[in-house]
């Protein structure tokens, strides 16, 4: 069905409900037979039959019955019908029906007398309700507050019809006098709703009058109040602004938590005074402890977030408040409330902030809670943002972090370590207890990636004799006795770190082959062939501390090629730090024994990979330098590493500095604004919001804070032309994108000497956009314009195309006149902006991602890093490869590119690209995401944009 509806009925299409029926129902039935039959003509009628041989039956045998659900049936068959002819005008039979509305506005039932005002609210004849008008505003005055509710709503309705004026010239004045004597709440509420929308001056003078008795006034009334509020503000008259200022404020106290909210909402839009905003901070914090509901908690985080990017420094102050919607279980509403407190940090709150961040750590080792090791990766790295940024906070809680090496989220074990790293570097006076602390927990790390890290902590911070020692007695007794397995006679091999005791309890066999042991002595064949049995291990017993070991023995043997630099650059120093040439030369002996058993590991057949050529490599390397070191060599191991890890950490907080530059010049004031002293205003007996709120009105007046020149310059911009210039009708629009809807504001131009009947903008929609409603049949005089307004629903990120016609008739010609109009595509950058996101999860994104788009480099740019440029500029995306990695000249390039969609998709792009021999770029554009169309739309948005220059 393509018109209007105001009803929907579910119809089951297997039920044969002929019209012939329904009519020998209607004209034999008793009461309950009749309801029944109008049900099925009310749904064969809503599922597009017309069934016009009905009317007449309904209007004899129907009308004159007096069953309530009958009646009640009757008005919804009676408004969904076609009440008027081709031409537009009523349809005669509907005076028939007139009596019998008449007869129901006086029925002494309160009931029928309801449900026919609401019927009238529907209808739009003039003909048909011109006669019922007296009845109508009879109703007003009604004992039963259930008939004046629905009498001001159909006076309402009138009124607001094309010539309504006429039909009551002074309804405005009559709903004036019934809301001062009104009590019923929803009764005022249609009558201020009415005089808001058709005489708003009134309701304003109502309110003002009033103002005082609002925070009195039912919860309906008062959302209406700041409906009207907001209205009246958005327009040039803002004279009484502080008096509703201080209306809002009184009602910021209500007992409607839907009414504190939207009382929040109009407080910010009215007023940017930081007490006005202080205001609604505090309500919505309020309002986030006090709601349970997770997706009302989302919302407010959202609000909260807007306006901390508008008014920072007052926010500050409620950044304690936020952080205790931690005690939800939400895992979202735990992220927002992180994301949000990191970026209201200031040197006054940091160590409050970091001291709750702390308590909510060590509530989730208890494991009551779900998902805890998610939730304490994201404590993790937000309190290692906090250290980063503010060094001196990093004390108080990296011991306790530490604890959380060995966390079975391996995630959070990973940011725990980075953050150990980092502060390690960057905070030399929590050197020497942090590496006494990871040695005391390194066996408890089971991650081979969070051993790789500690392992060169180790070895890079370890300074002192006592630590260097402590460093490579841990790590020896992590890995075990030595050799990592033996051969038996029967060609088995076998890991020689079992418990002894089982070796001599084992001894059933005799051989006379002997096998060499770890400890050098031989032992009987059936020792050795006994020993493939695995003891259960207990946790905190000898054998659960051989991480290093288990990891090793499952082919991990990039953890051992970094176990054996590790102990090169801890023996290296050890050569400086001890005198003892003996215990030096003990240690690097011990050191070789370790590689040259992990190397003969890795080429034995024990496990199934053998070790891979880069590892075998970086172990011999450290062989041969642990017998012939130089100091070059000496100092390239000890030293330079450490400087470009100091180096890397020095670019990385350059980045964030001169981003955090970026953001705030943006908000600088100019040298020449103006300076308000509002000691000096006249007070006028204001209050201090509205005081601050006009001093805040002044600045913005002075410094042209109410014009949006820039804003009128991009609607130019945004302003398709529909039709051509020779067309009968001219058509353009101006579409407005914002997240999930799409507004099409139509301008068409009557460009004829006529008169054009029936004029209808037709649209269709390709890809994932829905039309919400279809536009109306208009009259357009000779030479004048009709706006016309669209909306359309969006589902995904996904380039869409809208096309359609215009359809229009006139009086001379008897066929409908059609003009196509130029498709309206959809750009996939109106979704997507640039954002951020860790290497790492790039990595797993990349990895996890299904759709992939490949996009062949075909470009008239002979620059690399101009080509790159292009591309960021072109699809509206943050290159996530620093700058430092991208300079030089080196004839090729590759960089990861990120962006995030306003549907919450990632959209992950890889360029590649060298140049050749003639000086033309070739190489690949990689896209990747989620769904499938951010994908083909990214890569056809990149396939069209990188042929030109920049």
């Amino acid at each position: 069905m393509e018109k209007p509806c105001s009803l929907l009925v579910h119809f089951d299409k297997g039920s044969a409900a002929m019209a012939n029926e329904i009519k020998a129902d209607l004209e034999g039935g008793d009461g309950p037979a009749k309801a029944d039959a109008m049900r099925r003509a009310i749904s064969l009628l809503l599922n597009g039959e017309t069934l016009p041989q009905l009317f007449i039956t309904i209007v004899r045998y129907v009308l004159p019955s007096e069953d309530h659900t009958v009646q009640k049936l009757l008005l919804l068959y009676l408004e969904i019908i076609d009440r008027r002819d081709p031409a537009g005008r009523a349809l005669p039979e509907m005076i028939l029906i007139c009596q019998n509305l008449r007869n129901n506005l006086q029925s002494p039932n309160e009931y029928i007398r309801g449900v026919t005002l609401r019927f009238l609210c529907r209808l739009s004849e003039p003909e048909v309700l011109e006669p019922l008008v007296p009845s109508v505003l009879a109703n007003l005055e009604h004992r039963h507050h259930f008939i004046r509710r629905h009498a001001v709503s159909a006076v309402s309705a009138i009124y607001r019809l094309p010539h309504g004026d006429q039909l009551i010239p002074d309804a405005p004045e009559l709903v004036e006098r019934l809301l001062a004597s009104e009590q019923d709440a929803s009764a005022r509420r249609n009558a201020f709703l009415m005089l808001c929308a058709c005489a708003q001056e009134r309701a304003v003078a109502y309110l003002l009058s009033n103002a005082d008795r609002v925070a009195e006034w039912p919860d309906l009334l008062q959302m209406a109040v700041l409906d009207l509020i907001r209205k009246v503000c958005r327009s040039q008259n803002r004279a009484n602004k502080g008096r509703y200022i201080t209306i809002i404020t009184s009602l910021l106290s209500a007992p409607s938590t839907a009414v504190v909210y939207e009382c929040a909402g109009a407080l910010v839009s009215l007023s940017s005074a930081p007490t006005a905003v202080r205001a609604a901070a505090n309500t919505y914090c309020q309002l986030l402890s006090s709601q349970s509901d997770n997706n009302v908690k989302l919302i407010l985080l959202d609000r909260l977030n807007e306006l901390r990017t508008t008014h920072r420094d007052v926010m500050v102050g409620v950044v304690m408040d936020v952080l205790r919607a931690l005690a939800s279980p939400n895992l979202d509403v735990k992220r927002k409330v992180l994301d949000l407190v990191l970026d209201l940090l200031t040197p006054r709150n940091v160590e409050e902030v970091v001291l709750y961040l702390k308590k909510e750590v060590v509530k989730t080792q208890a494991g009551d809670l779900e998902k805890g090791g998610e939730y304490r990766q994201m404590l993790v790295q937000t309190i290692h943002a906090c250290a980063v940024e503010y060094p001196e906070v990093a004390g108080s809680v990296v011991h306790l972090l530490m604890d959380f090496l060995g966390d079975t989220n391996v995630a959070a074990a990973v940011d725990v370590v980075l953050f150990v790293r980092e502060i390690i570097e960057t905070n030399p006076k929590l050197r020497v207890s942090m590496i006494q602390r990871l040695i005391d927990t390194f066996y408890q790390i089971r991650a081979s990636r969070v051993c790789s890290c500690a392992l060169w902590i180790l070895g890079e911070y370890s300074l002192s004799l006592s630590e260097v020692e402590s460093a490579i007695a841990t790590i020896k007794q992590c890995l075990g006795d030595l050799p990592f397995y033996t051969v038996s006679d029967e060609g088995e091999t076998n890991d020689s770190a079992k418990p002894a005791q089982l070796v001599v309890n084992s001894v059933t066999v005799s051989s006379r082959r002997p096998v060499v042991l770890a400890d050098g002595t031989y032992a009987t064949q059936s020792a050795a062939t006994e020993t493939i049995s695995t003891p259960s291990v207990a946790p905190g017993s000898l054998a659960s501390t051989l991480n290093l070991r288990s990891l090793i023995l499952s082919g991990d043997f990039f953890l051992a090629a970094v176990v054996a630099c590790t102990l090169t650059k801890l023996v290296l120093r050890l050569e400086e730090v001890q005198p003892s040439k003996v215990e030096s030369n003990k240690a690097c002996t011990g050191a070789l024994l370790i590689m040259t058993s992990i190397l003969q590991l890795g080429q034995s057949s024990y496990l199934p990979h053998p070790i891979d050529n880069d590892s075998y490599d970086r172990i011999v390397l450290c062989v041969r330098l642990l017998c012939n070191t130089g100091d070059d060599v000496r100092k390239i191991w000890l030293q330079s590493c450490r400087q470009s890890f100091a180096k890397m950490l020095a670019e990385k907080q350059f980045r964030e500095t001169e981003e955090m530059k970026a953001k705030a010049q943006i908000s600088h004031a100019q040298p020449d604004d103006l300076i308000d002293f509002y000691h000096l205003k006249s007070r006028r007996g204001m209050s201090q919001l509205e005081l601050e709120d006009e001093v805040h009105d002044d600045l913005k007046a002075a410094t042209g804070g109410f014009t949006k020149d820039a804003d009128d310059a991009n609607k130019l911009n945004r302003i398709l032309q529909l039709t051509g210039f020779s067309d009968p009708v001219y058509a353009e629009a101006f579409v407005t994108v914002h997240h999930y809807d799409i507004v099409l504001d139509v301008t068409v131009i009557n460009r004829t000497k006529e008169t054009l009947q029936n004029l209808c903008l037709e649209l269709a929609t390709m890809g994932d956009l829905k039309l919400v409603d279809r536009p109306q049949n208009y009259t357009l005089a000779p030479e004048t314009s009709k706006q016309i307004r669209a909306n359309i629903k969006v589902s995904s990120t996904e380039t869409g195309v809208i096309f359609g016609n215009i359809v229009y008739e006139t009086s001379n010609v008897m066929e409908r006149s059609v003009v196509v109009l130029n498709d309206i595509h959809i750009d996939i950058m109106d979704y997507i902006s640039p954002a951020t996101c860790a290497d790492v999860t790039f990595r797993n994104m990349w990895a996890e991602f299904e759709w992939e788009n490949k996009v062949a480099v075909n470009t008239v740019i002979q620059d690399e890093k101009e080509f790159l440029n292009h591309i960021i500029k072109s699809t509206n995306m943050k290159c996530l490869t620093p700058p430092f990695a991208l300079d030089g000249e080196c004839g090729f390039l590759a960089a990861n590119l990120y962006a995030k969609s306003v549907f919450g998709e990632d959209a992950l792009v890889n360029i590649s690209i060298e140049k050749q021999l003639d000086g033309k770029l070739s190489g690949y554009i990689r896209i990747r995401s989620k769904t499938q169309g951010i994908a083909l739309s990214l890569g056809d948005k990149i396939t069209l944009k990188q042929k030109g220059s920049s």
